[in-house]
């Protein structure tokens, strides 16, 4: 499909006075640097002009996906065939009102971290350099030291079909890595966060603990989509990984990094078929050596 057959998705964006991308290359919007051009990408400003765009490629059967920061996505050398729906700077406003922050879907989390510690306001520590937007993290319901987004959020705006609803925690059964969001296919558009009162110095003590934790023991130095294997019960895929005698092991230029084995690299311009090798010979050593089935915590958009 070339550009030309999403006429009426960039006249939509454009009544928005959005911003239209064609054959915009996706290693620029991930951060493990990897994904080749996506026929259109449109930057999303607005949660009328995202409502819009999903009930018009819906109706009209065009392929669409929607990103924020590409934190956890792995995406094709060959790209997308599709509309990529930008969830980016344009669509990050974060407002705190009280012990609440609501904030846009595209919002940074280290961001929205970062207004928590201006307000004093205590319990997303967590998340402070998880490289994700809030939407993503909801949707992943991301965590690290001991915390989880279902924690700290009260609630958040999402799309179904062409409506626009709000949406409980409760309802949102947020597990290890999993939430409603991706099973029912709806869209998040901004969030609820509920914090209580704290000491700004704590709060910042403990942020630059953590953060200074992901340093020490994570391959921050090479693009990459963090974690790429969930945990498996009762046990750490890094461990595993491990103790397997896999620790630099590559194809191409991907590679289990010798820092943290739970997490596949991009050390040197690696492409999607080198990662997916990589996380091939993981999982097939792992089984072979443990008998433990490791899943990839990355999404692969292809």
């Amino acid at each position: 499909m070339n550009c030309n057959d999403y006429s009426i998705i960039e006249q939509i964006a454009a009544k928005y006075n959005a911003t239209i991308k064609h054959n915009e290359e996706m290693k620029q919007h991930t951060t493990f640097r990897i994904g080749g051009p996506c026929d259109v990408m449109i930057d999303i400003n607005c949660e009328a002009l995202l409502c819009e765009l999903i009930s018009e490629c819906r109706k009209t059967g065009i392929r669409y996906f929607v990103i924020g920061k590409g934190s956890n996505l792995l995406v094709s050398d060959k790209g997308l065939r599709g509309v990529v729906l930008h969830l980016g700077s344009d669509f990050s406003s974060i407002r705190v009102d009280d012990d609440i922050i609501e904030c846009d879907a595209g919002a940074s989390l280290s961001g929205v971290c970062q207004a928590a510690l201006e307000n004093s306001l205590q319990g997303l520590e967590f998340a402070y350099g998880i490289p994700g937007s809030v939407g993503g993290a909801v949707y992943m319901n991301a965590g690290a030291y001991g915390g989880e987004m279902k924690d700290v959020v009260l609630s958040c705006r999402y799309i179904d079909g062409d409506e626009i609803k709000e949406m409980p925690v409760c309802r949102m059964g947020l597990g290890y890595r999993e939430s409603i969001f991706a099973d029912k296919n709806y869209c998040i558009t901004s969030v609820r966060i509920k914090l209580k009162k704290g000491d700004k110095a704590e709060i910042k003590n403990q942020m630059d603990t953590l953060m200074q934790k992901r340093k020490d023991k994570q391959p921050l130095e090479y693009p990459s989509a963090g974690s790429t294997f969930k945990r498996p019960e009762g046990d750490y895929a890094g461990r595993l990984i491990e103790v397997c005698g896999l620790k630099g092991t590559a194809c191409g230029g991907a590679e289990v990094s010798t820092k943290h084995a739970g997490f596949v690299i991009n050390k040197n311009n690696a492409t999607c078929s080198d990662v997916l090798g990589v996380i091939e010979k993981v999982k097939q050593t792992v089984k072979k050596e443990t008998g433990v089935e490791l899943h990839c915590e990355v999404l692969l958009m292809e």
